[in-house]
């Protein structure tokens, strides 16, 4: 896979930009991300779920304390280091997925490396068959959650339609970023079991839940800072990225009311979050609405870069897969970290103007 951004070239490429601007002028850098958590499950049975289907569940219940340990510790890590080149600390928000419970989320918050920034958790128990949530984390100093809703999504399958799949909610987590009103959508949309075609109308259904929720907001507020992250299981170009949200690929083409996903530019570059069978592709994506657009004026927080945290540490290091994601499970705990790369987005606004 190519490099798609070199953070430490990229720090030095943002702050020639902003010298050149003006030399008077100083910015805050807030960074937004999303991981993919690749099953974080604690180590506790729970009989209202079949979370022992989950790798660490299935391991010798003597070594699951310490791989359960060590599984919080890289997901720490990892968060640590998010954006810091540039913003200097990690991500004021950061959506996740394949999390088992509020558990395993406040024992990550709570390690060491990310303790110090006091991140905040919301989290619903969602109805997935696999036991796996989403979630949101938050810079208490950054960001105030004024509310939270989880959409459910009902996709029905069989000959009647009388299965149900039970797959993840669209959780929609509202507030103050900064004293700047925002919204955020954390997704993780149904896998390709099965095949690409055989899975799409799942997707195409949460993709219709999660327009719907995007609807809602702008009914409210046209102009609403918007950002919508998760592991879609597509890429930026299909159909229900495309074409059910209309997230556009080229900044000049996004309209009113409209959204631009910066990941199709990343991808078409040759940057992937995920590897399979020699294939790249960007399944873990941030793209949001046409306010944070605006490069006139930074009095508010606008869109400046986005990219995918891919730095050696996260790369399978050797063997047949060396640069894939350096996934935790596979036949046993590998000591990596996850399947996919996290994928971040930078926002800028003038110091001077600050709230």
């Amino acid at each position: 896979m190519k490099t798609i951004l070199d953070l430490r070239l990229l720090t030095l490429a943002l702050l020639i930009a902003f010298s050149a601007r003006s030399q008077d002028k100083k910015y805050r850098i807030l960074t937004v991300a999303f991981y993919n958590q690749e099953n974080l499950f604690d180590i506790e049975d729970d009989p209202n779920k079949l979370d022992e289907r989950s790798p660490i569940m299935e391991m010798d219940s003597t070594a699951r304390p310490d791989v359960y340990k060590k599984k919080i510790a890289n997901m720490a890590k990892v968060i640590s280091k998010i954006g810091t080149d540039f913003a200097g600390v990690p991500p004021a928000i950061i959506g996740v997925c394949e999390v088992e419970n509020d558990d395993v989320l406040l024992d990550l918050v709570n390690h060491p490396r990310l303790r110090p920034f006091n991140y905040g958790v919301i989290h619903y128990d969602l109805p997935d068959e696999r036991s796996i949530d989403t979630g949101l984390l938050y810079q208490k100093s950054q960001f105030i959650p004024t509310n939270s809703v989880a959409h459910e999504v009902k996709i029905f399958y069989g000959i009647d339609k009388s299965k149900r799949n039970y797959t993840r909610d669209v959780l929609v987590v509202s507030g103050k970023l900064r004293g700047e009103d925002f919204h955020f959508i954390v997704n993780h949309w149904p896998s390709r079991s099965g095949g690409q075609k055989r899975s799409e109308p799942g997707r195409l259904t949460v993709a219709k839940v999660t327009k719907k929720a995007i609807d809602s907001l702008q009914a409210i507020d046209p102009y609403a800072k918007i950002m919508v992250m998760g592991d879609f299981n597509d890429g930026p170009y299909n159909k229900s990225i495309a074409e059910v949200i209309g997230a556009k690929f080229n900044k000049e083409e996004v309209g009113f009311k409209e959204f631009y996903n910066p990941y199709e530019e990343i991808r078409k570059k040759g940057g992937g979050t995920i590897a399979y069978r020699g294939s790249w592709d960007i399944f873990d994506q941030i793209f949001f609405s046409e306010p944070l657009l605006n490069s006139e004026d930074y009095s508010e927080f606008r869109y400046y870069k986005s990219g995918v945290f891919a730095p050696t540490f996260l790369q399978t290091p050797k063997g047949r897969w060396k640069g894939y994601p350096y996934r935790s499970f596979a036949g046993g705990f590998t000591g990596g970290y996850s399947d996919h790369f996290p994928v971040f987005v930078y926002l800028i606004r003038e110091i001077e103007e600050d709230k």
